[in-house]
């Protein structure tokens, strides 16, 4: 049986804030405005210097696995992954536009944050390159 060296306290910080990461990208399927994939590759890159378990899960995951794949391995977010994002954002800000209290200044922050995601995210490939 192979000795196995106990976590030292930077892998403890990094499984937490992995997991802190899953956390807010669950909260940020369901809830407007939070996102969701800037969390999962958060999580994905903090597990792969932490846990290789973690972040095998995380690979293998049955709904979110295959896009959290393509970006590890190819540094692309799939077509479908990019429409539902910029969709989920311009329905967040049109909600929180015209049913929210939020001042000006607020809805104008979230709406450069979400014009910084839209460029990322439309700046990617949506498919591997040929090799």
């Amino acid at each position: 049986m192979r000795f196995r060296a106990p976590f030292s306290a930077r892998h403890r910080l990094l499984t937490i804030f992995g997991w802190l990461c899953v956390a807010l990208g669950a909260l940020g399927a369901v809830l407007p405005v939070l996102p969701t994939t800037p969390f999962l590759l958060l999580a994905l890159w903090a597990f792969s210097r932490s846990s290789p378990r973690f972040h095998a899960w995380l690979l293998h995951h049955p709904l979110l696995g295959r896009y959290v794949q393509d970006w590890e391995r190819h540094r692309v977010i799939p077509l479908r992954a990019k429409v539902i994002a910029l969709l989920s954002m311009v329905l967040s800000l049109i909600w929180a536009v015209f049913y929210s209290s939020a001042p000006w200044y607020a809805l104008a922050a979230m709406a450069a944050f979400m014009a910084y995601g839209a460029f990322y995210i439309l700046s990617k490939p949506s498919r591997p390159k040929a090799e």
